[in-house]
C-alpha cells in the first residue's frame, strides 16, 4: 500500500491509542511504562510525529506486540474502512483545510467509535461508487461551499483589484478598455495574443481560449468570440499573473480537473477579471439608484449592463458578489440553465444558493425542473423570438417566485441569450432575493404591480399542484404522490396501534 508519511503517522498513532486502550492503561500509565514523554506520547497518538525505530521498538514492547505488527498499515475488520479512506482520491484532493478540519480529524472518529465510524465510512463510500461521483464533483461542492461561508465576496482578491489599478494609475471607468488589457500582457507579462489557431482545431470550437504553458506565454482565443468575452479573458490572465496563481486550468472551461487548487486558482482569476471589469464603487453606486426606482424597468436593467459592456453571465455574476455585500441581501441564489433552441430539456449547468431555501439543484437527474421558473420561462420566449426571426438580442424580466411547499417568495430576475460558441443553443442566468424586510427595505420596486407573481416548485416529480391546476406540468408528481402515500400509510398505522392498546 503506497500512502502518505501524513497517513502513516495517523495509523501508527490510531493503532497505539487503540491497543494501549485495549490493555487497559491510561496515557500517563503508559508514557512511564514505555519511557516516554506523555507530550510525546500525545503527539504520537494524534498523527503527529512519526517516531525514530528505537522508539518505536520501546513501545512494542510495552504493549507486548512485535514491531512489524506496530509499524504495518494492516489493520483489524473494524477500521478496514479508514484505510480506503485514506487511499481514496477524494480524500487526497479534499481541500479540507478551507474549513478549517484535516482528513484526520473526519478519520479521528474511528478511534472513539469504530464499528460505527467504520460502517459510516464503509456506507459513504458504496454510496460515492454507486452514484458514480467523480473527485471534480466533490471538489466544485467544496468551492462552492467555501464561497457561501463568505457571502461569495472576497476582500482580498477586491483589495488585489484595487492595487492593480492604482499601480497602473488607471481611473475606474465603464466600460474598461480591453486594449489596455491586451496592453498589459504583451509588454509587463510577454503574453503572445493568437486569435486564428484555434480555428484550425474543429474540435475545440467548444473553448473560449487555450493557454500554452511556454515561453513566452501564450493565450490561444476564440475568434467567434464577442468583444467582451475576450476582455474577459484577457482580464483572467491578468489575475492568474497578477496573484501569482501557477496551479491553474489549460482550457477556458474544464475539460479535466487535476487539483482543487486549479479550481480554486480558476475562481479567483474569474472573480479578479470580474472586478476589473466591471468596478465595484461604480456599480454599487449605479445598484443604489436602481433600487429606488419605484417600479421595475427592463431597459433600465439592460442599459445598466450595457454600460459595462458586460456579458448576461459577467453582469449577474457579479451582482451576486456586491449586492450580498453592500446590501445586506444575503438570502440569494444564482442559477444558469442551458437549452437547445425550442426542446423541451433543460439543464442546469451553474448554481450557488445562499439563501436556506431549497431552489433548483442538480438533484433527480430524470426529474423535470418547474416549467414556471422564470429562467426556463424565458428560454421558452427567447426559443419562440429565434423562430420567428427576431433580435437575438438578451432579454430580461422580473418575476415574484413563491415555493408552493415553504411559502418563501423570491423575487428574481433573469436573462436569456444564445450561446456564442454553441450554435442552437440558448442559456439563462438568473439572480434571486429573498423577498424579506431587507429585500423590502433595500429595494422599492419589490410590491411593483406589473411583476407577475407565479407559484413555483423545485421539479414537476415534487409538485402537489393537479394537471388541472398547472398547465405547464410535464411529467407526473410521482414523488409527490409517493411521500403523500407513506404519510397515509404512518397515519393508519398510527391510529392501528392507539386502537390496539385501547382494547
Amino acid at each position: 500500500m503506497n500512502m502518505r508519511s501524513e497517513d502513516l503517522r495517523f495509523l501508527l498513532g490510531l493503532k497505539l491509542k487503540q491497543l494501549r486502550q485495549d490493555k487497559g492503561y491510561s496515557s500517563k500509565e503508559f508514557a512511564n511504562k514505555a519511557g516516554l514523554s506523555f507530550s510525546y506520547l500525545s503527539e504520537i497518538e494524534k498523527g503527529k510525529k512519526y517516531p525514530a525505530p528505537e522508539k518505536i521498538l520501546q513501545i512494542a514492547r510495552a504493549l507486548e506486540v512485535s514491531f512489524d505488527d506496530l509499524v504495518s498499515t494492516k489493520v483489524d475488520e473494524e477500521r478496514n474502512p479508514l484505510t480506503a479512506m485514506l487511499q481514496s482520491p477524494l480524500m487526497k484532493e479534499f481541500p479540507f483545510q478551507f474549513f478549517g478540519i484535516a482528513p484526520h480529524d473526519v478519520a479521528n472518529l474511528v478511534t472513539h467509535s469504530p464499528q460505527e465510524a467504520g460502517a459510516l465510512l464503509r456506507t459513504l463510500l458504496e454510496i460515492g461508487r454507486a452514484y458514480d461521483m467523480r473527485v471534480e464533483q466533490f471538489l466544485f461542492a467544496a468551492l462552492r461551499s467555501y464561497q457561501k461561508m463568505h457571502k461569495n465576496y472576497f476582500e482580498e482578491i477586491e483589495e488585489a483589484v484595487s492595487a492593480f489599478i492604482s499601480e497602473h494609475r488607471w481611473q475606474p471607468e465603464a466600460p474598461l478598455s480591453s486594449e489596455k488589457l491586451k496592453s498589459v500582457l504583451i509588454e509587463e507579462y510577454q503574453y503572445i495574443l493568437d486569435e486564428t489557431t484555434l480555428e484550425k482545431y474543429p474540435e475545440l470550437k467548444g473553448f473560449r481560449s487555450i493557454w500554452i504553458n511556454s515561453r513566452p506565454p501564450k493565450l490561444l482565443l476564440n475568434g467567434r468570440l464577442l468583444p467582451s468575452q475576450k476582455a474577459f479573458l484577457l482580464g483572467r490572465e491578468i489575475g492568474f499573473c497578477h496573484m501569482h496563481l501557477d496551479d491553474r486550468p489549460v482550457t477556458s472551461s474544464w475539460l479535466k480537473v487535476e487539483s482543487f487548487e486549479e479550481v480554486l486558482n480558476n475562481f479567483k482569476a474569474s472573480y479578479f477579471s470580474g472586478a476589473l471589469f466591471i468596478n465595484r464603487d461604480l456599480l454599487r453606486d449605479d445598484l443604489s439608484r436602481f433600487f429606488q426606482n419605484e417600479r421595475w424597468d427592463s431597459e433600465a436593467f439592460l442599459a445598466l449592463m450595457r454600460r459595462y459592456d458586460a456579458t448576461p453571465e459577467m453582469f449577474l455574476y457579479r451582482l451576486s458578489q456586491l449586492i450580498p455585500k453592500f446590501f445586506d441581501l444575503q438570502e440569494m441564489f444564482y442559477l444558469r440553465f442551458n437549452n437547445e433552441a425550442g426542446s423541451d430539456r433543460f439543464f442546469l449547468t451553474k448554481e450557488l444558493n445562499l439563501s436556506r431555501v431549497t431552489v433548483p439543484h442538480g438533484i433527480g437527474l430524470n426529474e423535470h425542473y418547474c416549467r414556471r421558473w422564470l429562467a426556463i420561462r424565458m428560454l421558452k420566449d427567447l426559443a419562440d423570438k429565434q423562430k420567428r426571426g427576431e433580435a437575438q438580442a438578451p432579454i430580461v424580466a422580473a418575476q415574484r417566485s413563491r415555493f408552493i411547499d415553504s411559502d418563501a417568495e423570491f423575487f428574481s430576475i433573469t436573462l436569456a441569450r444564445p450561446l456564442v460558441l454553441t450554435e442552437g443553443t440558448n442559456s439563462s442566468i438568473t439572480l434571486g432575493f429573498l423577498i424579506n424586510d431587507a429585500f423590502k427595505k433595500a429595494v422599492r420596486f419589490w410590491d411593483d404591480p406589473a411583476v407577475p407573481r407565479v407559484d413555483v416548485n423545485e421539479t414537476c416529480e415534487r409538485c402537489s399542484l393537479s394537471e388541472a391546476a398547472c398547465t405547464d406540468r410535464v411529467a407526473p408528481a410521482v414523488i409527490y404522490q409517493k411521500q403523500q402515500n407513506q404519510k397515509t400509510r404512518e397515519q393508519v398505522l398510527q391510529q392501528l396501534v392507539e386502537n390496539v392498546k385501547r382494547g
